[in-house]
């Protein structure tokens, strides 16, 4: 079995931590899209709800729902 060198053996290891840092951010990306992808989804539902008590004319539930809303855009800034 050849023995590889020690030039060998470091552009290895500097591969491992450029493919572990590209999986990384790979997986950060993956992350905020899904993030995204929820956040999207929460506003519309709420959208939708807050829509349907205008039109039901349910005051107290438009409240609410405008309330979380509110606090839904601050916490993610948006």
């Amino acid at each position: 079995m050849k023995e590889k060198s020690y030039s060998e053996i470091m552009k290895a290891s500097v591969m491992k931590r450029i493919k572990a840092k590209e999986t990384f951010v790979l997986e950060l990306y993956v992350d905020m899209l899904i993030s995204e992808i929820q956040l999207q989804t929460r506003k519309e539902k709420l959208l939708t709800r807050i829509d349907k008590a205008i039109d039901d004319r349910d005051k107290p539930l438009f409240l609410t729902l405008t309330e979380e809303l509110k606090d839904l855009n601050k916490q993610f800034g948006t």
